[in-house]
């Protein structure tokens, strides 16, 4: 889950939102000024509501907020690294690079987020049981209360991507020793979980005409499609261990600059050797990758006019890896990119260039494990 806006740093950790957010946002401050706050706290006028929606939509936000920040900063006492923080639809992910090193690790750093949560809401139920506050004040701090106690209660459902699911994978994983059974294990739990929220929200609109029903159906096909895709993820991040982006990549790769025209790089270039990206470099440098996509969408009787630059992908939206770079943190910053390809470099010369397909033939020629054992993966998300 990219940021499509970068907010900043605290305590060095970047801090990003991606779009999805707004209407997170929206939804939060339209259900609190047209449903919630009428019903708790009648009487009031039309912009005080809207008022306490948007402090308590804000308030909230920074909750998730500081949710993540426990995570994360959790994780770097463990020695993690940490990518970042980012909100979106959902809430929140922290995104952390490289392996849990021990299943303890993977529970202290899944376990930081529902304290904090926890903290809040005893925090802001403390605050509303002070007597004399306005009664907007009270229905804000009321409301805060409860939702970060009900984020926390939800958060330790044992499915993941869950932290509730992450504690369980790091109990299963320290009880049998087996990193593999331990992810198969919670992601079925996950699933089973999944399939028991549809269950309900399909009930729920069916019976009682009730549009929660359609949400908590949706947030458990979340909970079924997130599941098996970490899953699928731990496991592929394993059998990638050991392998780095130069064992993987394709050295030497052809290459073209960013002056020539289109029309030159197909006659001297394409005919000879066809591919469907190509790295844009000058003096040894890389500028960007031109996906041949991007050509094909250019007017014929534009070629000889337009060149390789107008067509290319800056560094900015391409991914840009180490050769010592693990396999396994390579794939995961591929998976994020658009084009799935991303440029090797050493010394700031071009090294070559890596691609979800070398990946996935690193993956078929390796052997199977039989015996499994290692380290958890390297991000922790939740509702």
């Amino acid at each position: 889950m990219g940021s499509s806006i970068r907010l900043g740093r605290i305590a060095g950790i970047e801090i990003g939102v991606n779009w999805s957010w707004l209407v997170l946002f929206a939804l939060l401050v339209w259900t609190l000024e047209s449903g919630i706050f009428p019903s708790t706290n009648p009487g009031l006028s039309h912009g005080t509501y809207i008022a306490m929606a948007i402090v308590a939509t804000f308030v909230f936000v920074v909750s998730l907020l500081l949710h993540e920040l426990g995570h994360a900063l959790r994780a770097r006492r463990e020695g993690i690294e940490i990518e970042g923080i980012t909100l979106w639809l959902f809430g929140g992910v922290a995104k952390f690079k490289g392996m849990f090193p021990t299943a303890g690790a993977e529970f202290r750093v899944g376990i930081a987020g529902p304290l904090v949560s926890l903290l809040l809401g005893v925090l802001f139920v403390l605050i509303a049981l002070i007597n004399g506050l306005p009664e907007s004040v009270d229905g804000v701090v009321s409301w805060l209360g409860y939702i970060n106690l009900s984020l926390l209660v939800f958060n330790m459902i044992p499915a993941p991507p869950l932290d509730g699911g992450r504690v369980l994978h790091s109990a299963l994983w320290r009880f049998k020793g087996d990193f593999v059974w331990a992810t198969r294990t919670a992601a079925n739990v996950g699933r089973g979980f999944g399939y028991l929220l549809i269950a309900l929200g399909v009930a729920m609109f069916i019976f009682q005409s009730s549009f929660s029903g359609a949400w908590l159906a949706f947030l458990g096909w979340f909970l079924l499609n997130a599941a098996t895709a970490e899953a699928r993820y731990v496991l592929t991040r394993q059998a990638l261990s050991g392998l780095r982006v130069r064992d993987v990549m394709t050295p030497n790769p052809v290459v073209v600059g960013p002056d020539v025209t289109l029309g030159e790089f197909m006659d001297d270039i394409v005919v000879a050797q066809r591919h469907t990206t190509y790295p844009v470099v000058t003096d040894g440098k890389a500028v960007g990758l031109l996906p041949f996509r991007c050509i094909a969408n250019v007017p014929r009787n534009e070629w000889d006019t337009r060149r390789v630059r107008d067509c290319l992908l800056g560094l900015d939206k391409v991914p840009v890896l180490k050769e010592d770079e693990e396999a396994a943190d390579a794939l995961a910053e591929l998976s994020e990119s658009a084009g799935g390809h991303g440029l090797v470099v050493s010394d700031g010369q071009l090294a070559g260039i890596l691609s979800m397909s070398d990946l996935a033939r690193a993956l078929q020629a390796r052997p199977r494990r039989t015996t499994p054992s290692g380290r958890a993966r390297d991000s922790v998300s939740r509702v």
